[in-house]
Formats: C-alpha cells, sequence, structure tokens
C-alpha cells in the first residue's frame, strides 16, 4: 500500500514546466490517496459568493486548499478555499470554492495550477462562474449571464514560458467557450425556470474596480460584462483538453452606467440572493453536459 502523501513544503514556488506536469500529478495523487476511488468526470470553478453550489454535493468529502499540494488560497471575501468531491445531480464531480485572483499577488501559472490537478483528476468538462459587473445596458444587476466568448485585458496568458508537456504551443480559442455545453445551459434555464443572458466577458487584472472611461471603452469592444478572474482558468483547461462553459452573475451596473459607488459587499449581498435560482441551473446543466461530453466521447 502506498504512503499517504505528505503536503510538500514550498510546493507553489513555480518552476519548469515539467515541474509544473510533476506537480499536478502528485497534487492529483494526493487527492485520490484522501478519496479513494474518486473519478470525477466535471470540474467547477464557484466564484464570489457562489460557493454554496458545494453543498448541493452528495456523499461529499472536503479538503482545504491549505492541504493540497501547490493550491494558492484565496483572501476574498466569498471564495472559502476548499476542494469538495462527491456527486452532483448523479454526475462524480469537483468543486473548487473559491479561486486564487491574480491581484492578490499569485503568479499566472501559479494561480491556475489547480485547473491542471482538476485535468489530472480526469475532468472531461469544465464549468466556470463569477460575479461580474454588468455593461450592457439591456443587463441588470441579478441577471444570470452564460458566456459566449471573452476579451483578455488581464495582460496575463498562463501558457506564457517553455511549453508545458501536453499543452499545445498555440492553442485555438476561437471556440474556447463551448457552443454545444452553451447550449445545454440554455435547455437548463428553460428547464428551471431561470433567465439567462448570453454576452462577452471581458477579463481585467483588478483589483480597483474599473474608472466609467474604462467601461465605455470597453462597451465599444463589445464586452457585455466585465470582472477579475476566470479567462486564465479557460485557457489552461483548454490547453489540457477539456470542455469549457461558464456562467456570470452580473452583481452589480459597471463604473459609469449607475450613479452608486461601487463596493464589493453589493456583490456578496446580489450573489446571495440569486444563489438558489443559480444552483438550480447548474446542477440541470451539469448533468446534461456530462450526458453531451459522454456522448462525443463514445463517437
Amino acid at each position: 500500500m502506498n504512503q499517504p502523501l505528505e503536503r510538500p513544503v514550498g510546493s507553489g514556488t513555480g518552476g519548469s514546466s515539467s515541474d509544473l506536469t510533476a506537480r499536478a500529478e502528485q497534487a492529483a495523487r494526493f487527492v485520490l490517496e484522501r478519496v479513494p476511488g474518486t473519478s470525477p468526470r466535471i470540474g467547477l470553478v464557484l466564484g464570489s459568493g457562489l460557493g454554496g453550489l458545494a453543498d448541493r454535493f452528495e456523499a461529499a468529502e472536503a479538503i482545504p486548499y491549505s492541504e493540497l499540494p501547490g493550491f494558492p488560497e484565496p483572501a476574498v471575501v466569498g471564495h472559502a478555499g476548499v476542494l469538495v468531491l462527491g456527486t452532483l445531480a448523479g454526475v462524480p464531480a469537483v468543486a473548487m470554492r473559491g479561486r486564487a485572483h491574480l491581484y492578490e499577488g499569485h503568479p499566472v501559472r501559479e494561480a491556475t495550477f489547480p485547473i491542471r490537478v482538476l485535468a489530472a483528476l480526469g475532468i472531461q468538462g469544465l464549468f466556470l462562474s463569477n460575479a461580474a459587473g454588468a455593461i450592457n445596458p439591456e443587463f441588470r444587476p441579478g441577471d444570470l449571464m452564460a458566456i459566449r466568448d471573452h476579451i483578455n485585458l488581464m495582460g496575463r496568458n498562463p501558457l506564457v514560458g517553455s511549453v508545458v508537456p501536453g499543452d499545445p504551443r498555440f492553442p485555438d480559442l476561437s471556440a474556447a467557450w463551448d457552443p454545444e455545453l452553451r447550449q445545454v445551459l440554455h435547455e437548463a434555464s428553460r428547464s428551471t425556470g431561470a433567465t439567462l443572458r448570453e454576452g462577452v466577458y471581458a477579463a481585467v487584472l483588478g483589483p480597483s474596480f474599473e474608472t466609467p472611461a474604462e467601461i465605455r471603452m470597453l462597451e465599444r469592444l463589445g464586452a457585455d460584462a466585465v470582472g477579475m478572474s476566470t479567462v486564465p482558468e479557460l485557457i489552461t483547461a483548454r490547453a489540457r483538453g477539456v470542455r469549457c462553459f461558464g456562467v456570470s452573475c452580473l452583481t452589480n451596473y459597471a463604473a459609469g452606467i449607475s450613479s452608486q459607488p461601487l463596493d464589493h459587499q453589493e456583490v456578496i449581498e446580489t450573489t446571495e440572493r440569486v444563489a438558489d435560482q443559480f444552483q438550480d441551473l447548474v446542477t440541470a446543466a451539469v448533468a446534461a453536459a456530462d450526458r453531451r461530453i459522454t456522448a462525443a466521447s463514445s463517437d
């Protein structure tokens, strides 16, 4: 019988590309030793105030990020920093309750390291969520938006540097947000009664909220919502061959659209207000997405 893995000291300090792969595989083995027999097919990243979905997991096992090799710990309100494994809607799944953000000072390859671990655990689909500010004048706080595409204005890309074994050098992002899985979200919205918008998510570095002039620029660039996360995770997952879909919870009007000052507390309050609707939508979508992915892999 293998000896239990200990959490390596300094495991989040970076290193070579081959070391990144080895670390991800080591962290995955650590998870498998803590939760024997687990084999998640769908991964979920639950953003600001949205971690309550993990409470719907059955036969759930939770591991704090502080115990996981290489996992950076989030320090933002609404991000618990716990990995949850179990089943959601009958689907073997793993959820990240919270994420580390680049504006906390994490290097981009370290902030996205947990995605590599989820891929090493065998996920075939990844659901990404975030809280975002509404730019599209037709959208309102409390709306949910299926992400159709994104604009990366973070000035960071997790694939910069030498190629990680198994990653393509130039991954195609022309359909990064999987059209078939996005359709699953719309079908789930109809079955649950949730209102679901669709649009383009602009990712900025933060942590300051945007200025009104920056929001006018983003609107002219074609963005419907703006936030400070998600895109590096999407890029990493696609480099590992994982299909991705996601939803932004629009928690406030972006700067200049409303006269109300921007505040993170509003973000938390809005996500709590729409939590049940959001969780119903995602629960239904995970089951349908798993069926679509399984059917495609068997063709």
